[in-house]
């Protein structure tokens, strides 16, 4: 079988309609450890897949992250299955991360079952009362996703060789076998040991699972791959097995990672000119959503720095104060380290401040937690920079939303009056939190109404009177285009500078990004043995059905 349009001759779902009869081929990204690129290379597949004319989706059965998306029917999953599904070119739904677990602390994790919170949990009482549960969870949402989907990669988590793990694992090798799936396991030769890694990992499994693993793919890495030759043959040979693909390191890939920030430098020509806005992003301790400031990265006449002390601040032209999974303790996190007491001071002194989320819950007077839902405070005094204050309860809000929001942009004449540029907007919410203002507030940041839902338009956000610092429940605020190079180009005039020309349409660099990893990683991987693989595994597993039937 070639990776071409001729794949109609296996059947399946045509012009996008059902069939039940199908049976769809599956592929599985395992790693020899964490960040070993699963997702990323999971994301090419998926879009090397669609290219050639299939249709494809993404599957992780359970998923640790704080970093979300939000599904188009308002449900909340992993942020890395939500990129693969938009590499497939499909709506992403929360069969594709039926179980996602978000950290509230060192040792509990909200429990979110198909985009809903469940309950907040330790580790040991998530393993012991409801694994078991969880696994016929995913394994239905699998079962669904191969009705409706020619070919399924699934993506695993971690190592599937941990052995405190293996006797209840629901995302490794027994998804595996539960799918009967082939299996992909990758391994990052940047961070060295690779082969040990690969050998290791392989002599930690059950001759069954072993026997899974049908080839081995190495990232990320640098140099002449003939360097590296006598020792892929030696694990070729030492193995069995097959390197599928040695993928050389993909430098400046704009694409979402799932729990690490990309620390990317900024465009050469703005360096040049030396008219660069010096923009800080707080680091907290426990930032969720951190692909909000993905945009700013790629902004030419932007310098992002990340910030976790007062002695890294200096003189930013702007403070940002990002998303939190546990906002109490974020907040205090401020004060500990006096971070708190600059941004304020940055604030009173004409500086320009943005709170997204819970940095927007934490610029209120203050943050109230009557039934401990996030920490063991109660009540916590904020950073006052507005007159409101936030309560959070039991229900959690997650939604997409679209509307307006007022721009900064030069002052123009409309109906008799003086007016500024509103811009639309898009994007979505998620938080625990219910606001409420304790006093007059300027304006409000935007007019949103929710996807789903009566659409009854809603005022959320707030705004100061000179327009310089805003807080706003609108994840992805600054992925619209016109609204961000307009709050740019109003601080890069607030400095006397010129504005600059809004160049950057981020979902057209975000699509041409898939396009150049699928491209890459096209390049270095043998692409054919994998249709083979994924073939014989159906074959396999339609010969079985069979006999098991006679």
């Amino acid at each position: 079988m070639t990776s071409g349009k001729q794949k109609r001759a296996g059947g399946g779902v045509e012009n996008g309609g059902r069939n039940k009869k199908a049976v769809s081929r599956v592929l599985m990204v395992q790693g020899t450890a964490s960040d070993v690129g699963k997702s990323v290379l999971a994301a090419a597949l998926c879009r090397i897949f669609a290219q050639d004319g299939w249709k494809v989706a993404p599957f992780k059965s359970q998923n640790m992250s704080l970093n979300s998306y939000v599904t188009p029917d308002g449900k909340e999953i992993g942020r890395a299955q939500g990129m693969q599904a938009d590499a497939c070119g499909i709506a992403a739904t929360t069969d594709m991360n039926p179980i996602l677990l978000k950290p509230s602390s060192d040792r509990t994790s909200q429990v979110v079952v198909h985009g809903k919170p469940y309950r907040t949990m330790d580790a040991f009482s998530y393993r012991s009362e409801y694994l078991t549960e969880a696994g016929e969870i995913a394994r239905a949402a699998l079962a669904r996703l191969r009705e409706w989907y020619e070919i399924v990669v699934m993506e695993g988590a971690g190592s599937p060789a941990e052995i405190n793990l293996k006797d209840r694992d629901i995302v490794n090798m027994r998804m595996a076998a539960w799918a009967d799936a082939p299996v992909l396991l990758a391994a990052d030769i940047d961070r060295g040991g690779v082969f040990a890694a690969i050998v290791g990992t392989l002599e930690l499994l059950e001759p069954e699972e072993r026997n899974r693993v049908k080839g081995f793919v190495i990232n990320k890495f640098r140099g002449d791959v003939e360097l590296l030759r006598p020792g892929l043959d030696w694990l070729e040979q030492r193995t069995g097995k097959p390197v599928v693909g040695v993928i050389p390191y993909i430098p400046e890939l704009r694409l979402e990672a799932e729990d690490s920030l990309s620390f990317r430098a900024p465009a050469t020509d703005a360096r040049r000119n030396g008219e660069q806005l010096d923009i800080v992003a707080i680091r907290l301790p426990r930032w969720s959503n951190f692909t909000d400031v993905d945009p700013l990265l790629a902004e030419a006449d932007v310098s992002v720095r990340f910030v976790t002390g007062k002695e890294q601040f200096g003189s930013p032209d702007a403070v940002i104060v990002p998303g939190s999974k546990n906002t109490a303790e974020d907040l205090l996190f401020l004060r500990e380290t006096g971070l708190d007491r600059l941004i304020v001071e940055h604030v009173e002194r004409g500086g320009w401040l943005t709170g997204i989320c819970g940095g927007y819950q934490m610029l209120g007077e203050r943050l109230n937690d009557p039934h401990r839902i996030e920490s063991a405070h109660m009540s916590l005094p904020g950073l006052a920079v507005f007159p409101l204050e936030t309560t959070f309860g039991q229900d959690k809000v997650t939604e997409r939303v679209s509307g307006r929001a007022q721009g900064w942009g030069e002052v123009t004449a409309g109906s008799g009056a003086e007016r500024q540029a509103t811009f639309e907007i898009e994007g979505y919410e998620i938080h625990m939190g219910r606001t409420v203002f304790t006093g007059p507030v300027a304006h409000p940041f935007s007019l949103v109404s929710a996807a789903a839902g009566d659409g009854a338009p809603y005022l959320e956000g707030a705004r100061s009177p000179n327009g310089r610092a805003w807080g706003t429940y609108v994840h992805g605020i600054l992925h619209n285009d016109e609204f961000r190079r307009d709050w740019l180009n109003a601080i890069r005039r607030s400095k006397g500078w010129s504005p600059v020309a809004g160049e950057l349409i981020y979902s057209r660099l975000r699509e041409d990004e898939f396009d150049r990893l699928a491209d890459h990683v096209r390049r270095h991987l043998d692409v054919r043995k994998l249709y083979e693989i994924m073939n014989e595994s159906m074959n396999e597993s339609m010969n079985e059905s069979m006999e098991g039937s006679q």
